[in-house]
């Protein structure tokens, strides 16, 4: 699908690769620049963005045996075309950059009359029948057919199912039922584009994509965070002061035992290593967060043992660096 600013744009230099370069290479650099430059890599960050966009442009020409030999044709032709303003009437003036290709490079003049040729038959008789014609996305090249609109959708997801990764089936608005490949680690909020699966082309092109974005479900006990999870334990005073080895869920398998030592504060981290999230990326570790627990009811005999416990501890109080600091 040829636009008007092909003469203007160097999609070769846009890759960074040779024009003589072979499908197999372009595919692997333009792979490469994705993933370097990609939104969900640089979030927030409107320069890869836009970097992206370049060369997913970039790659959808170069990608296409068709498209590609139609944009080397005209940047063949010499970029700065112009349209001159008009001249008296309703008669208009097209400088030709094509006398490059046709002796001594000279530039020629071209007038055409409004209504009758114009742009369109310049190019028409360079190219036999092919003409541009006007689409959404702005010209269509010469004998091109535009590409199929795409359809954003949505999807909500259960905290396994994200984690894990699986495929689901989906329906669209026609109910067309649809297989995605869920990855495993999948974000809440992050878009998964499904390739060839939105809107056919209105003239025999290509077809459009599904941009889906996934909103996950969250989990009763576990939370994310990045390729770790986080689990709050409770642990009894006792516990925590005497020290013990206790039980620590993890994700749809069994319990893990941890020890907890003597001391243990409220808000201390114990890490099972390997018990997080599993991708391509790596995987994260379980981290069981202490957090500890007060009776709400005593018994007279545990009162009394208490206040003879707090007896016996050091005449110190917890709060005295904290209210120094706060004075500065």
């Amino acid at each position: 699908m040829a636009s008007q600013d092909w003469f203007d744009k160097d999609f070769y230099k846009v890759l960074g690769v040779s024009k003589d370069i072979s499908p197999a290479e372009l595919k692997k650099v333009y792979r490469k620049l994705a993933r370097k430059y990609h939104p969900d890599s640089n979030p927030g960050d409107a320069t890869s963005e836009a970097k992206f966009k370049e060369i997913s442009e970039a790659h959808s020409v170069l990608s296409d045996p068709e498209q590609r030999k139609e944009y080397d044709q005209i940047r063949a032709m010499g970029s700065g075309a112009r349209f001159t303003a008009p001249h008296g009437g309703a008669q208009g003036g097209f400088e030709d950059v094509f006398g490059g290709m046709f002796g001594d490079g000279s530039r020629q003049s071209y007038t055409f009359q409004q209504g009758g040729g114009g742009f369109d038959d310049v190019l028409g008789g360079l190219f036999g029948n092919g003409r541009f014609g006007s689409t959404s996305g702005g010209f269509r090249g010469y004998g091109g057919p535009s590409r199929g609109r795409d359809i954003v959708a949505t999807t909500t997801i259960d905290f396994v199912t994200a984690t894990k990764g699986d495929t689901i089936t989906l329906q669209t608005s026609d109910g067309r039922p649809i297989k995605v490949k869920i990855p495993a680690g999948v974000a809440d909020g992050q878009k998964i584009r499904l390739r060839g699966k939105g809107e056919p082309s209105p003239d025999g092109g290509e077809t459009g994509d599904i941009v889906l974005t996934v909103t996950v479900r969250k989990h009763p006990v576990f939370e994310r965070d990045g390729l770790n999870l986080r689990v709050a334990v409770p642990v009894t005073f006792t516990e925590a002061a005497l020290g013990a080895t206790i039980e620590v869920p993890t994700l749809g398998g069994d319990p893990v035992k941890l020890r907890v030592a003597p001391g243990t504060p409220s808000g201390r981290v114990l890490r099972v290593k390997g018990r997080g999230v599993s991708t391509a990326k790596g995987t994260g570790d379980l981290l069981a967060i202490v957090q500890i627990v007060v009776p709400s009811h005593l018994s007279k005999d545990a009162e009394d043992a208490l206040r003879e416990f707090a007896e016996k501890l050091p005449d110190e109080n917890p709060r005295d660096d904290l209210i120094a600091k706060a004075r500065g």
